[in-house]
């Protein structure tokens, strides 16, 4: 645990870190201690309810302690006359979440850019100010690693693999599952034994099925949980029946995905390596891998060098909203669950907590008392 001195240094190099961004244009939001737990629950899961600390109020609402900034503050922009317009904004404050290691509470710092169209420009941008700010308050050299869930997405897509298996895959790689393990896993997922409703459901035609398991959700009076409707808990039924009753993957696809996650080293030989492996399987990834160059491109622009930086195609941060441009910087010998810093591009969060549609969006957390954990080392 921090002492009060090193606590109060922290602080002072968060003031640091929130004065280079707020120079830098990213405007001060500043978003309720207290929040709506619901938000949480349903962008993050019913897994995160473990960690947060929660209150209810006189009306029976869930509230919690903040647990961290990105949610309030694209709820507050969604709020505000800015929404759907370029803003960008930046934090420090107190966050919240149940730690076995460490203290509850700790200070978390960051930034967060929305609705900009060039949108390589802006992923550069994020990650650059980032560093920066760390610099600013007296971090040495940090490693930093990249990767690109929308690059991984789309090789997916092109394989042409049924839903189920998609959302399997993706799953069980942000929670840092192999591949075998993977592709062996049961296809229930979890504790939860639905078998009887799967079986039901297998061999029967679409349209039954569907009203089958929107029956028996009606019956058991349940209209959503956590944060899913009954279309989407049906939907993910008739995708868990498909695994069951439908064909694996086949060997060669299974063989393409192992090689596309093994590449991983300078990012400027992996975009060659993965258009050699685009070609040679046929596969289109040119849109991917042109926006992957472009962005290398925005971060020399600021001042980067990307061969000072890591690639890995296998490399997914935890949080499901991610969908393109991820990173992550730790200090030399850290933890690999310890990032200093870490962030990306979250493109469809917005429209899930309401928006029209969806609102380009890119951002990135600063650990305050982990980063001068790293100075005073």
């Amino acid at each position: 645990m921090a002492t009060k001195n090193g606590r109060k240094d922290a602080k002072s190099g968060g003031q640091t870190l929130l004065a280079h961004l707020v120079a830098s244009g990213y405007k001060r939001a500043e978003p309720p201690i207290l929040q709506p737990a619901a938000v949480f629950l349903d962008q993050l899961g019913e897994d995160m309810r473990g960690r947060l600390y929660l209150t209810t109020d006189a009306a029976g609402a869930e509230l919690c302690l903040r647990p961290e900034f990105t949610l309030p503050v694209s709820v507050a922009y969604l709020a505000s006359s800015a929404a759907g317009k370029a803003a960008a904004f930046s934090y420090l404050g107190s966050v919240f979440r149940f730690r076995p290691d460490g203290s509850g509470e700790f200070l978390q710092a960051g930034l967060e850019s929305f609705g900009r169209k060039d949108k390589e420009a802006a992923d550069a941008e994020i990650l650059a100010l980032s560093l920066e700010a760390a610099a600013k308050a007296g971090s040495g050299d940090l490693n930093v690693t990249i990767g690109d869930a929308g690059l991984f997405a789309q090789f997916l897509d092109s394989l042409k693999l049924p839903a189920s298996w998609l959302r399997l895959i993706r799953r069980g790689l942000a929670h840092g599952v192999s591949l075998d393990k993977i592709f062996e896993a049961s296809p229930t997922n979890g504790s939860d034994d639905h078998s009887g409703v799967l079986a039901a459901l297998e061999g029967a035609d679409k349209q039954g099925a569907r009203a089958l398991v929107e029956d028996l959700l009606s019956i058991a009076g349940i209209s959503s949980v956590g944060g899913r409707s009954v279309s989407e808990i049906t939907e993910r039924f008739l995708e868990q029946a498909s695994l069951r009753s439908g064909p694996g993957v086949p060997q060669d696809k299974r063989d393409l995905i192992a090689k596309f996650l093994g590449v991983s080293g300078d990012p400027d030989a992996a975009s060659a390596t993965l258009r050699k492996l685009a070609s040679d399987a046929k596969l289109d990834l040119s849109a991917a891998l042109d926006s992957f160059d472009q962005r290398l491109n925005f971060m020399v622009a600021r001042g980067l060098d990307p061969a000072s930086m890591k690639f890995s195609a296998r490399f997914v941060r935890r949080l499901d909203y991610y969908t393109g441009f991820v990173f992550e910087a730790h200090a030399p010998d850290a933890a690999p669950d310890k990032p200093v810093i870490g962030g990306g591009r979250y493109d469809r969060l917005l429209g899930t907590l309401g928006a029209k549609k969806d609102i380009p969006a890119v951002g990135a957390a600063i650990w305050v008392e982990r980063l001068f954990a790293e100075v005073s080392a």
